[in-house]
């Protein structure tokens, strides 16, 4: 079950030629696949792309029809190694994966594939996963692109130009015989627009056709001596033949080239950032009608000496908008004009960062410092964003009321860390690891890619390392010592399990002896990247197999130790568990599957039945827990020991007492983990269970008034007797 459905909008991929496409990004990709012709598609999930991988989901029945294979991959090295069908065939296929972590695990792949060339149009498109929103490493796909003469396309965020790019892209592909790179940022996936549809198309050459037919020819495949003679071929044959398509097909753009004697040059991907940074200084207007001359990179490898020349001829200077570092696009651009003898000067990371996303207020601020010292003429008399105007001096900051409130506020205000989400099954997990390191100390904690990964953070402060999705236990191999009886603790989610957990990590431990010990979290979805279906999962799925255990792949592999806990919020089953595998005197690796549903699927699967229900007058009963102010001790141990967003604290209702009480806020979905945490760890008996029934029959009120007037007797005669007490 993924976090979103567009079972509704993929019937806009029905529109034919002539006919106006209204939507999103991701689904106007997948628009222009099908209007391509192309014949396969395979992909992994993982941010920004994720949604892309649920529209081709939902929309297998338009892809099978028109005799598209698509494949949910098991990695993203598993999809990228799907492109070996355009090797030898003229079969067009395209594949989708985050980058540049999913970059990292296919690259051994796409240099293969990148070494021996295709012959059918190959398409990767990456989710560049770059900026203040990213949940990765700050790398660009760019290096990739350099590194195996792959071409990278970054086109304008508008769904025309992004159309475009796709179309495009399986035509540079096969005109240069090279596999071709659309970076998409997440405001081009999710940005809204038109564009004029084309009729689908099925491809002239079939999946059928390859089958019965089938080709090879060694020089394709990278092996010595024909990778030698690729190497040649890339720069011979295939790097001309592309910047020939790019000149002639006109796949970068001019705007405004002859207005003025300085220029901005730019990844076509921030065009809609620097023309509104532009507008906001009064030189460009809505329209992308800009005052400034601007030649953008629709392509930015390879890059096009003669378009540069071009360019620059005639003008004193030019502005480099490169997003990130290092910045192989300026340093290229320098031995471009410098070997053309262009004396044009190149400025870039001298006015806009080296690193971090190019936001609205950054490109204002750079582009204002670039003409206020090149062009000063363009900025007179206009009154400059904020952003844009010189910094104040130090003295004038000091006597700002707002400045110093801002500065005050900053040492007062505590940032939130990132956490689990309200009932998550992995959060007693953690609680269970931290009362078992009351008893037996603190272990080395080797963590993992995935929802588990906020362990790291307050309140549990688990977690040393992480190497990569997949690699928990592999991140602790090295810690496998007769000289000492305790042992190293990892985690992995089945989402990098299934990835590449069960070979690197489960398979590795058990040929290396290992003794350490493993807990594989299986909530029942690969949950971080929006929930899609696993092999573990338990729902059926029409088109994919699930319902395959961990535990039974984890013997398969030789492990013998292993003990599965299908309910995680049993913290008792979870200490007790946990406390087992780090003192056994059983040797080798130990594996503990901690199984329950992810609650953020679950509540998108039962909340619409429930509210069915309710709206049917059928009964329907729901769990909340709650704390007992006048029982609470104040000393927050249940908080500090689960971390849920729905306990919280508030002022104390007795006027004798100081401290706050902790409190149960509507958000709570029953998981019962507070209470559980209370019980496990001996804390003070103030959490209570209480059933909210919508729809109640007769029995119900009949019990509710009979509990109401039970209770409210010794409620009174407590109160009678506090009353004579007093007299």
């Amino acid at each position: 079950m993924a976090e979103r459905s567009f079972a509704a909008e993929v019937e806009k991929l029905r529109l034919g030629a002539g006919e106006e496409f209204r939507g999103e990004g991701i689904l106007a990709v997948t628009k222009a696949l099908l209007q391509s012709g192309v014949s396969y598609v395979a992909g992994y999930q993982g941010a920004p792309i994720s949604h892309l991988m649920d529209v081709l989901t939902d929309a297998n029945d338009i892809l099978r029809e028109l005799g598209i294979r698509f494949e949910h991959s098991a990695s993203e090295a598993t999809a990228a190694a799907t492109l070996a069908a355009s090797v030898n065939y003229p079969l067009r296929g395209a594949v989708t994966f985050k980058s540049t972590v999913g970059t990292n695990v296919a690259s051994d792949a796409i240099a293969n594939l990148a070494s021996g060339g295709v012959t059918g149009g190959a398409l990767i498109i990456v989710g560049e996963d770059y900026g203040e929103g990213s949940s990765i490493m700050q790398e660009r796909s760019h290096a990739f692109a350099m590194k195996s003469q792959v071409w990278l396309l970054d086109p304008r965020p508008n769904l025309p130009s992004i159309v475009q790019a796709v179309e495009q892209g399986f035509e540079l592909s096969e005109a240069s015989r090279t596999p071709v790179m659309l970076e998409l940022r997440i405001r081009a996936c999710h940005v809204h627009g038109r564009f004029t549809c084309k009729d689908n198309r099925r491809a002239d050459f079939t999946l059928k056709d390859a089958i019965e037919q089938p080709r090879r020819d060694a020089g394709r495949i990278a092996l010595p001596p024909s990778t030698y003679l690729h190497e040649q071929e890339k720069v011979e044959q295939r790097w001309p033949a592309a910047v020939r398509f790019i000149q002639e097909r006109g796949l970068n753009e001019f705007f405004a080239e002859g207005e003025q004697d300085v220029g901005i040059v730019l990844q076509g991907g921030l065009y809609n950032g620097v023309l509104r940074a532009l507008e906001l200084l009064g030189l460009a207007d809505a329209f992308g009608r800009s005052r400034v001359p601007l030649y953008v990179l629709n392509v930015t490898y390879p890059l096009v000496d003669a378009e540069f020349t071009r360019f620059c001829a005639g003008k004193r200077a030019i502005l480099l908008v490169e997003e990130g570092q290092p910045d192989f696009i300026e340093q290229a651009v320098h031995a471009i004009l410098r070997k053309a003898d262009v004396q044009t000067q190149v400025h870039g990371k001298d006015f806009l960062p080296m690193a971090g996303e190019y936001t609205g207020g950054v490109l204002v601020k750079g582009i204002a410092g670039f003409l206020r010292q090149c062009a000063p003429a363009l900025l007179e008399g206009r009154e400059l964003p904020v952003a844009a105007r010189p910094a104040p001096p130090p003295a004038r900051m000091e006597g700002n009321p707002k400045a110093i409130a801002i500065r005050e506020a900053t040492e007062q205000v505590q940032g939130r860390p990132p956490s689990f989400c309200t009932g998550c099954p992995e959060r007693p997990i953690f609680t269970a690891i931290k009362l078992v390191e009351r008893e037996l100390g603190t272990h080395h904690v080797s963590c993992d890619i995935g929802c588990h990964l906020f362990s790291i953070l307050p309140p549990f402060n688990i977690g040393a390392t992480t190497m990569g999705y997949g690699l928990g236990w592999a991140g602790a191999s090295a810690f496998n010592t007769p000289e000492t009886g305790k042992r190293a603790l990892a985690i992995m989610g089945d989402g990098g399990f299934w990835h590449n957990g069960l070979t690197s990590g489960v398979g590795n431990a058990v040929f290396n002896k290992s003794d350490n010990v493993l807990v594989v979290i299986d909530n029942g979805y690969s949950a971080a990247t929006g929930g899609q279906d696993l092999l573990s999962s338990k729902a059926s799925n029409p088109i994919r197999a699930t319902n395959h255990p961990i535990e039974k792949a984890v013997r398969g592999v030789g492990v013998e130790w292993v003990r599965t806990i299908d309910h995680t919020y049993s913290l008792s089953k979870m200490r007790d568990a946990l406390r087992e595998a780090l003192t056994t005197p059983v040797q080798g690796p130990k594996v503990i599957v901690a199984s329950s549903e992810c609650m953020l699927n679950k509540q998108r699967r039962v909340k619409p039945l429930a509210r069915k229900a309710i709206a049917e007058g059928k009964r329907v009963v729901r769990e909340r827990f709650g704390v007992d102010p006048d029982t609470c001790t104040g000393d927050h141990s249940c908080i500090r020991l689960s971390g849920c967003p729905s306990l919280t604290i508030r002022e104390n209702p007795d006027p004798l007492r100081r401290d706050p009480v902790a409190t149960v806020i509507d958000s709570c979905v029953g998981c019962g983990l507070c209470g559980e945490t209370a019980h496990a760890a001996v804390l003070c008996p103030s959490f209570y269970r209480a059933e909210i029934v919508n729809n109640p029959t007769r029995w119900d009120r009949f019990k509710q008034r009979l509990a109401a007037a039970v209770i409210g007797f010794f409620q009174d005669r407590i109160e009678r007797r506090l009353e004579g007490l007093a007299a």
